[in-house]
């Protein structure tokens, strides 16, 4: 009992100055600023490596409200959500111009660049379920203040140049149906997305997803209505899956198409919808289905969109060669309407306007993510949609060329890109984030591969839309 109590003291005795020499040091490095930031560093390492852990070892009972065996289907939706991105106004009259102006040529480059954007998509879904955390939230606590704000600062940017593309878009759909003038669609087009957004503020993700897929089916008819009417050379179609140009001006098309194709927003969003949807705690044994389920939402959503896509040049090019004015959306219109009736010409309206208002809800939520994440600070969706319509009731009201307007929002979304893609190609390559569901090498590179392709082809568009319009 005695040498019990001996070897107590004699432990309570050596500890004492070893304690208060780590309290001094430790007060001491708190001074340092240096040293601060090497101590947080490190303790975000260590949280990283027992946050893969933890999803390594997570039991399965700690998993709630997963739908059993056989009901795949039911955990599909925010892919469909993020694809709006992929379908908005500033897609449109890209694509008819270069099925006007080259016919079936440059089908091959849409085809390449939804191969991309499945797996950009998937990634970014990836990245939330694994990690219960958005891409935004992720930079916010590995970026030192200032790195940070100047971040937060391109990505709002990046946001609001998508709303306004996306305001424009559904004014001048309101404008082609019903002779509306601009701001008056504008506020319009603002005042029902704010009642989209109010769905999912009141009732949820899964009701506001069944509205964005909804909408997403009125702008597949829309956009896709006038194929059945068009005299499609199906056999040239085919044959220009291989790829090739014609001149300088189908480079540039191309380079419009494919670099314009992943939306920095959605990157930033889908990584947001997943966990949203899922949970941020989710166990490891879940894991493995919900990324199935994932794959399988990512390819058919954007299988959907890349159609729409493909199918309005496929239009274009077999109805409206020779016609002028494609390069605007007002002339896209109006071709059509020439070309295939006014039927098909009323029906494409709706779709674009059912495109602005799905895509400008969509851009509000991507905004609302941003925030969250990097400055840990929400404001509610409703709120940030008001505020976010400022700006682009104010174009549409001092009389800017609308589309200029979308010419300037795609290229601030192209410099928007690199800032999205490495950090996601990076994280979810990443053991110490994403445990042992980080990518696998030839994942990894493939992933780099079409990151720095597509980081090119924004260089080059931002470029050659720059000399263009000098």
């Amino acid at each position: 009992m005695e040498r019990s109590t001996e070897r107590s003291m004699e432990r309570l005795t050596t500890s004492e100055p070893a304690r208060l020499l780590g309290s001094v040091s430790g007060s001491d490095q708190r001074s340092d600023p240096s040293t601060r930031r090497t101590s947080k560093r490190r303790s975000d390492q260590r949280r990283e490596q027992h946050e893969a852990r933890r999803r390594d070892e997570q039991p399965a009972s700690a998993a709630r409200g997963l739908p059993g065996r056989g009901r795949l289907v039911w955990l599909l939706g925010p892919a469909f959500v993020a694809a709006i991105a992929y379908v908005d106004p500033g897609n449109v009259a890209a694509n008819l111009t270069a099925g006007a102006a080259h016919g079936y040529l440059l089908v091959w480059v849409l085809v390449l660049a939804n191969v991309m954007a499945v797996l950009i998509q998937y990634l970014s879904a990836k990245l939330g379920l694994v990690t219960g955390q958005t891409l935004p939230s992720l930079l916010g606590t590995r970026l030192g203040r200032r790195s940070r704000l100047l971040f937060w600062i391109q990505a709002e940017l990046v946001a609001a140049a998508t709303d306004l593309a996306e305001v424009v878009g559904g004014a001048l759909a309101l404008q082609i149906l019903f002779g509306l003038p601009l701001p008056a669609g504008g506020l319009i087009v603002g005042l029902v997305s704010l009642g989209l957004l109010a769905v999912q503020s009141r009732r949820g993700q899964r009701p506001f997803e069944f509205v964005v897929i909804g909408l997403l089916v009125v702008i597949t008819i829309g956009f896709t209505a006038g194929l059945f009417v068009s005299p499609i050379n199906w056999h040239q179609a085919s044959t220009s899956l291989l790829p090739r140009f014609d001149g300088t001006p189908t480079v540039l098309l191309a380079a419009s198409m494919l670099g314009a194709t992943v939306m920095p927003h959605a990157i930033y969003l889908h990584s947001g919808l997943a966990k949203d949807r899922h949970g941020s705690r989710i166990a490891r044994d879940r894991i493995p289905r919900l990324l199935r389920a994932s794959r399988l939402d990512v390819i058919l959503a954007l299988f959907l969109a890349g159609s729409v896509n493909i199918a309005m040049l496929l239009l274009a090019a077999a109805s409206l060669p020779g016609h002028g004015g494609t390069d605007t959306i007002q002339g896209a219109h109006h071709a059509i309407q020439t070309a295939l009736g006014p039927g098909v010409g009323i029906i494409f309206g709706i779709g674009l306007l059912a495109s602005g208002l799905a895509s400008t809800s969509v851009g509000s939520y991507a905004g609302s993510t941003i925030m969250a994440g990097l400055l840990a600070l929400k404001i509610p969706l409703i709120w940030r949609r008001i505020i976010t319509l400022i700006p682009a009731l104010i174009v549409l009201t001092i009389g800017f060329d609308p589309t200029r307007a979308l010419i300037l929002s795609q290229v601030l979304l192209s410099i928007g890109v690199p800032f999205a893609l490495i950090p996601l190609v990076a994280y979810t390559s990443r053991a110490t984030i994403m445990g042992s569901f980080a990518n696998p090498r030839p994942l990894t590179i493939a992933a780099w591969i079409i990151t720095a392709a597509i980081i090119a082809l924004n260089l080059t568009l931002i470029g050659l839309t720059l000399t263009s319009h000098r």
